[in-house]
């Protein structure tokens, strides 16, 4: 959307290419027919829905005929010219993660998530470990025994030590996916009255933001495999830690995600977030989310230290990571975020924006 929008007016590099225009050409048609031929391309199967969206859109704007054929057809254009590009970048790679067992040995037999990000082609960054921290700490030192008893205290499902709003907190976390993150940007562009190349600049930007985060994410989760708390809090006589006592039969408040725990994911995302958030300066609005996995709970926040703070303290209580991977991972995030903000679909040079 962005590509085809900024192609008619020219404010800022491109993501991808500068496509050739021609004009008239509406600017509205473009985005929607660039949405529309996307998303037909990655969900088939709902393909006659989306062009009967689009039809519907096209017929209520106001532009000559002309104008809304032109758009149209840079708008698809533009659309197949990303799909082209991300065709072949690893995102739907077969999954051969290989479980480290021994001959004859049962290991869990799910279907490992996100296995194949970690070779995946970023959007911005130069590569997937370009961010990558350094490992987890020892298991035979403080920090870890500190962050593995705050853990096993306040993130297991029978813990009394968590309070009801802690709960509430770690259950309304558990949401994954674009609902997470995506409304706050959209809540933005509409607090700050952002024309269409801005706001669909805002929303790439925002998109690529996150997707790389999370490639990031995986690149080192999968590098470090390092394990979740349940694993950990069940076989803490193997870490010759004597600060860190076994729970045979400890459980965290939801299922466990099944990737590797360091860092924290959602951590990475909400610092990545935060900067994308940021980039569109201050002050910062208060900013709202819904949950479907806390239904009828809505959480506000009137800074950003917070919302990221709250992440990471809900991974924490739902027994998910740990605290120092919570930190690792904020960091993480805002720096793929800051990358990313600096890199791609900056301001044409000489154009001052509106």
């Amino acid at each position: 959307m962005f590509d085809a929008v900024n192609a008619i007016e020219r404010r800022y590099q491109p993501y991808l290419e500068q496509l050739p225009t021609t004009k008239p050409a509406s600017a509205d048609a473009a985005a929607a027919s660039a949405a529309a031929t996307a998303l037909a391309s990655l969900h088939p199967e709902a393909a006659a829905s989306f062009k009967a969206a689009l039809a519907e859109y096209l017929a209520h704007l106001d532009a000559a005929p002309e104008a809304l054929a032109n758009g149209m057809r840079l708008g698809e254009a533009a659309a197949l010219k990303i799909l082209e590009a991300r065709a072949n970048d690893g995102a739907t790679g077969v999954d051969s993660y290989r479980p480290k067992t021994k001959p004859g040995q049962y290991v869990p037999t799910a279907v490992m998530v996100c296995s194949t990000w970690p070779t995946m082609r970023p959007f911005a960054l130069a590569s997937a470990s370009q961010f990558r921290p350094g490992p987890p700490p020892s298991l035979k030192g403080r920090e870890w025994a500190t962050d593995y008893n705050e853990i096993k205290e306040f993130g297991g499902k029978a813990s009394t030590r968590r309070s009801a709003q802690q709960t509430e907190t770690a259950r309304f976390w558990l949401m994954v996916g674009p609902q997470a993150y995506h409304p706050l940007a959209r809540q933005l562009v509409a607090e700050r009255h952002l024309n269409l190349v801005d706001s669909a600049r805002f929303m790439a930007l925002f998109a690529v933001t996150l997707t790389d985060a999370y490639i990031a994410a995986f690149d080192a989760k999968y590098h470090y495999e390092f394990w979740r708390p349940v694993t950990a809090i069940r076989n803490a006589d193997l870490n010759d830690n004597p600060a860190t006592e076994r729970d045979t039969t400890w459980q965290p408040l939801d299922n466990t995600p099944m990737h590797p725990e360091y860092p924290c994911a959602h951590c990475i995302l909400s610092g990545a977030a935060r900067v994308a958030l940021e980039s569109l300066g201050q002050p910062m609005p208060e900013l709202s989310l819904t949950s479907p996995t806390a239904p009828g709970v809505t959480h506000n926040w009137s800074n950003l230290d917070d919302f990221t703070t709250e992440v990471a303290n809900a991974r924490i209580w739902a027994g998910f990571h740990y605290r120092f991977s919570t930190r690792v991972g904020t960091a993480l995030g805002r720096q793929v975020g800051e990358y990313v903000a600096n890199k791609v679909m900056q301001p044409v040079s000489g154009r001052v924006q509106r």
